[in-house]
Protein backbone atom coordinates (compact mmCIF):
# COMPACT_ATOMS: atom_id res chain seq x y z
CA UNK A 1 0.00 0.00 0.00
CA UNK A 2 1.23 3.61 -1.15
CA UNK A 3 2.41 5.33 2.23
CA UNK A 4 0.00 8.24 1.41
CA UNK A 5 -2.78 5.75 1.14
CA UNK A 6 -1.89 3.83 4.28
CA UNK A 7 -1.74 7.52 6.38
CA UNK A 8 -5.26 8.27 4.58
CA UNK A 9 -7.34 5.70 6.02
CA UNK A 10 -9.55 6.06 9.23
CA UNK A 11 -7.86 7.74 12.31
CA UNK A 12 -8.12 4.71 14.94
CA UNK A 13 -7.30 2.10 12.09
CA UNK A 14 -3.88 4.36 11.75
CA UNK A 15 -3.47 4.85 15.35
CA UNK A 16 -3.50 1.15 15.87
CA UNK A 17 -1.69 0.35 13.57
CA UNK A 18 1.21 3.07 14.48
CA UNK A 19 1.69 0.71 17.69
CA UNK A 20 4.99 -0.59 16.85
CA UNK A 21 6.55 1.53 14.38
CA UNK A 22 9.40 3.40 14.39
CA UNK A 23 9.31 7.13 14.36
CA UNK A 24 13.89 8.36 13.07
CA UNK A 25 14.72 12.22 13.54
CA UNK A 26 17.92 12.82 12.30
CA UNK A 27 20.05 15.91 12.72
CA UNK A 28 23.48 17.05 12.65
CA UNK A 29 23.87 15.71 16.35
CA UNK A 30 23.15 12.71 14.90
CA UNK A 31 20.01 9.82 14.70
CA UNK A 32 17.62 9.07 17.36
CA UNK A 33 14.70 6.18 16.84
CA UNK A 34 12.09 5.35 19.08
CA UNK A 35 9.68 2.60 18.32
CA UNK A 36 6.20 3.72 19.44
CA UNK A 37 4.29 1.69 22.35
CA UNK A 38 1.88 4.42 22.69
CA UNK A 39 -0.77 6.78 20.94
CA UNK A 40 -3.70 8.50 20.90
CA UNK A 41 -6.56 9.36 17.77
CA UNK A 42 -8.55 12.71 17.46
CA UNK A 43 -10.91 12.63 15.10
CA UNK A 44 -11.19 16.34 14.37
CA UNK A 45 -14.65 18.07 13.26
CA UNK A 46 -16.18 15.87 15.38
CA UNK A 47 -14.12 15.22 18.08
CA UNK A 48 -14.23 17.99 21.06
CA UNK A 49 -11.29 16.67 22.15
CA UNK A 50 -9.47 18.05 19.14
CA UNK A 51 -7.45 20.97 18.21
CA UNK A 52 -9.48 20.58 15.17
CA UNK A 53 -12.97 20.82 17.04
CA UNK A 54 -14.26 24.61 16.30
CA UNK A 55 -12.02 24.65 12.77
CA UNK A 56 -9.08 25.66 10.68
CA UNK A 57 -6.45 28.35 12.16
CA UNK A 58 -2.99 28.89 11.67
CA UNK A 59 -2.16 26.43 14.43
CA UNK A 60 -3.64 23.40 13.25
CA UNK A 61 -3.35 23.91 9.43
CA UNK A 62 -1.33 21.24 9.51
CA UNK A 63 -3.75 18.66 10.53
CA UNK A 64 -6.25 19.54 7.36
CA UNK A 65 -3.12 18.98 4.83
CA UNK A 66 -2.57 15.75 3.16
CA UNK A 67 -1.96 12.93 5.38
CA UNK A 68 1.12 11.72 6.65
CA UNK A 69 2.45 14.83 7.94
CA UNK A 70 3.50 15.72 11.31
CA UNK A 71 1.82 17.79 13.18
CA UNK A 72 4.11 19.78 15.70
CA UNK A 73 2.07 21.71 18.73
CA UNK A 74 3.51 23.62 21.85
CA UNK A 75 1.26 22.48 25.24
CA UNK A 76 0.84 25.16 27.09
CA UNK A 77 4.27 26.90 26.43
CA UNK A 78 6.09 24.07 27.78
CA UNK A 79 7.06 21.24 25.36
CA UNK A 80 6.34 20.40 22.34
CA UNK A 81 3.55 16.96 20.90
CA UNK A 82 4.38 15.05 17.77
CA UNK A 83 1.01 13.97 16.18
CA UNK A 84 0.80 12.09 12.94
CA UNK A 85 -2.15 13.70 10.54
CA UNK A 86 -4.65 10.95 8.97
CA UNK A 87 -7.58 10.61 6.89
CA UNK A 88 -8.21 12.37 3.63
CA UNK A 89 -7.03 15.83 2.97
CA UNK A 90 -9.32 18.25 4.34
CA UNK A 91 -10.48 15.78 7.31
CA UNK A 92 -8.06 17.02 10.19
CA UNK A 93 -7.80 13.80 12.12
CA UNK A 94 -4.67 13.16 14.10
CA UNK A 95 -2.44 10.58 15.76
CA UNK A 96 -0.91 11.61 19.27
CA UNK A 97 2.32 9.86 19.96
CA UNK A 98 2.42 9.66 23.40
CA UNK A 99 5.25 7.21 24.63
CA UNK A 100 8.31 4.79 23.12
CA UNK A 101 11.20 2.74 23.58
CA UNK A 102 14.44 4.59 22.03
CA UNK A 103 15.92 1.90 19.99
CA UNK A 104 19.21 3.62 18.13
CA UNK A 105 20.63 7.11 19.29
CA UNK A 106 20.02 6.04 23.03
CA UNK A 107 23.21 8.63 23.76
CA UNK A 108 22.11 11.41 22.19
CA UNK A 109 18.50 11.07 23.69
CA UNK A 110 20.16 10.70 26.65
CA UNK A 111 21.99 14.50 26.83
CA UNK A 112 19.05 15.69 25.34
CA UNK A 113 16.98 15.02 27.98
CA UNK A 114 19.25 15.14 30.26
CA UNK A 115 19.73 18.66 29.34
CA UNK A 116 15.73 19.42 28.91
CA UNK A 117 15.23 17.92 32.64
CA UNK A 118 16.00 14.91 35.11
CA UNK A 119 16.22 11.70 33.82
CA UNK A 120 16.30 8.40 35.59
CA UNK A 121 16.21 5.27 33.61
CA UNK A 122 16.14 3.89 30.11
CA UNK A 123 12.04 3.37 30.57
CA UNK A 124 11.63 7.05 31.40
CA UNK A 125 13.56 8.33 28.28
CA UNK A 126 10.55 8.72 26.14
CA UNK A 127 7.73 7.87 28.29
CA UNK A 128 5.17 10.62 27.82
CA UNK A 129 4.68 13.02 24.63
CA UNK A 130 6.91 16.13 25.83
CA UNK A 131 10.10 13.16 26.35
CA UNK A 132 9.44 11.39 23.36
CA UNK A 133 9.72 15.07 21.09
CA UNK A 134 13.22 15.85 23.46
CA UNK A 135 14.48 12.69 22.69
CA UNK A 136 14.36 12.78 18.96
CA UNK A 137 14.79 16.92 19.30
CA UNK A 138 11.71 18.19 17.34
CA UNK A 139 10.08 21.32 17.93
CA UNK A 140 7.41 23.51 15.59
CA UNK A 141 10.36 23.78 13.55
CA UNK A 142 9.40 20.24 12.28
CA UNK A 143 5.88 21.59 11.74
CA UNK A 144 4.70 19.91 8.14
CA UNK A 145 7.29 17.57 7.71
CA UNK A 146 6.49 14.27 5.42
CA UNK A 147 7.02 11.07 7.15
CA UNK A 148 6.70 9.48 3.95
CA UNK A 149 9.99 10.64 2.42
CA UNK A 150 12.37 7.81 3.20
CA UNK A 151 15.44 10.42 2.89
CA UNK A 152 13.57 12.82 5.29
CA UNK A 153 14.71 14.28 8.34
CA UNK A 154 12.18 12.66 10.01
CA UNK A 155 10.76 9.26 8.64
CA UNK A 156 8.00 6.74 10.10
CA UNK A 157 8.75 3.37 9.31
CA UNK A 158 5.53 1.35 9.97
CA UNK A 159 5.62 -2.24 10.96
CA UNK A 160 6.43 -5.02 8.55
CA UNK A 161 3.27 -7.16 9.78
CA UNK A 162 -0.10 -5.91 9.18
CA UNK A 163 -0.53 -8.35 12.41
CA UNK A 164 -1.38 -5.77 15.34
CA UNK A 165 1.00 -6.66 18.43
CA UNK A 166 -1.07 -7.70 21.50
CA UNK A 167 -2.59 -4.05 22.90
CA UNK A 168 -5.40 -2.34 24.99
CA UNK A 169 -7.60 0.65 24.64
CA UNK A 170 -8.88 3.29 27.71
CA UNK A 171 -9.69 7.35 27.79
CA UNK A 172 -7.21 9.89 26.36
CA UNK A 173 -5.01 11.52 29.19
CA UNK A 174 -5.47 14.96 30.47
CA UNK A 175 -8.58 15.45 27.46
CA UNK A 176 -11.55 17.09 29.66
CA UNK A 177 -15.02 17.80 28.89
CA UNK A 178 -16.71 15.51 26.58
CA UNK A 179 -13.76 14.17 24.76
CA UNK A 180 -12.00 13.17 28.05
CA UNK A 181 -15.05 10.48 28.45
CA UNK A 182 -13.57 6.87 28.48
CA UNK A 183 -16.95 5.59 27.58
CA UNK A 184 -17.22 7.10 24.11
CA UNK A 185 -13.58 8.58 23.20
CA UNK A 186 -11.73 4.79 24.46
CA UNK A 187 -9.23 6.51 21.99
CA UNK A 188 -5.77 5.76 23.90
CA UNK A 189 -4.26 2.91 22.29
CA UNK A 190 -0.88 1.17 24.39
CA UNK A 191 1.34 -2.15 23.53
CA UNK A 192 0.22 -4.60 26.55
CA UNK A 193 3.00 -5.18 29.03
CA UNK A 194 5.23 -2.25 27.92
CA UNK A 195 7.25 -0.76 30.84
CA UNK A 196 7.41 2.87 28.63
CA UNK A 197 3.88 3.10 28.17
CA UNK A 198 2.81 6.37 30.41
CA UNK A 199 0.77 6.73 33.22
CA UNK A 200 -2.80 7.77 32.75
CA UNK A 201 -4.22 10.82 34.82
CA UNK A 202 -7.29 12.57 34.17
CA UNK A 203 -7.86 15.90 33.59
CA UNK A 204 -8.99 18.75 35.69
CA UNK A 205 -13.09 19.00 35.23
CA UNK A 206 -13.34 21.75 32.55
CA UNK A 207 -16.81 22.81 30.75
CA UNK A 208 -14.92 22.23 27.53
CA UNK A 209 -11.81 20.18 26.00
CA UNK A 210 -8.92 21.89 23.67
CA UNK A 211 -6.06 20.59 25.59
CA UNK A 212 -5.27 18.06 23.30
CA UNK A 213 -4.77 17.63 19.80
Amino acid sequence: MPARVWYARDVQVVARDLLGSYITARSPQGGVTVRVTEVEAYGGAADPGSHAYRGRTARNAVMFAEPGRLYVYRHLGLHHCLNVVAEPTGSPAAVLLRAGEVVDGAELAWARREEAGVVDSHRQLARGPARLAVCLGLDRDANGSDLTEPGGAVVLHRRETAVQPAHASGPRVGVSGVGGEGTRFPWRYWLTNEPTVSAYRPAYPRPTSVDAT
